[in-house]
């Protein structure tokens, strides 16, 4: 039996640092209190994350996988490394939220992934009108649509007001990543 009676959609996006932080805070915090939380990441082909560190010691409780091309992924020309990565992630996401097994299930950067062309948004929306009702579904990325987000019954945008990239300090390792 799930921990969450009424499982809601949630969105963090904007251009503002702080919406995977802000997911798996909330992770942290489910776990804190008894909930299965299953997180799957898209875009992210890198195997330094903290997260991924980070979050495993919350394991069982807690799983996450991530999934993504190696390079930078360009809008117009997005690598089929990319587009194929993204399509397993979503394949994924699909068998995790539709077994109703997870309270919370986080599909960070998917937002990213729509908006990318990588997935299509239609799709996006019929996991997010199909999944179970006690399953709490959270989205994270920049650029989330209209759609989306009038889907959405929690909408939080990060919005940058100042960020030590533009003094020139680079992502720090533990802090950015």
């Amino acid at each position: 039996m799930s921990a969450i009676e009424k499982g809601l959609i949630q969105i963090y996006t904007g251009n503002g640092k702080g919406k995977t932080t802000a997911a798996f805070g909330l992770a942290v915090r489910a776990v804190g209190h008894g909930f299965n939380v299953y997180i799957i990441q898209f875009m992210k082909g890198n195997d330094d994350y903290g997260e991924l560190k980070g979050l495993s010691r919350l394991y069982p409780e807690c799983q996450l996988e991530h999934f993504g091309g190696k390079g930078w992924v360009y809008k117009d020309t997005p690598g089929e490394e990319h587009v194929q990565e993204a399509q397993k992630a979503f394949k994924r996401a699909q068998e995790v939220v539709s077994s109703g097994e997870w309270d919370i299930v986080i599909l960070d950067e998917i937002i990213n992934a729509v908006w990318f062309d990588l997935l299509a948004e239609q799709d996006v929306l019929d996991v997010l009108n199909s999944k179970p009702d006690h399953v709490e579904l959270v989205l994270t990325g920049r650029n989330a649509s209209e759609r989306l987000i009038a889907r959405a019954d929690l909408v939080t945008e990060m919005v940058q007001k100042k960020h030590p990239f533009d003094q020139g300090i680079m992502a720090r390792k533990g802090i950015e990543f």
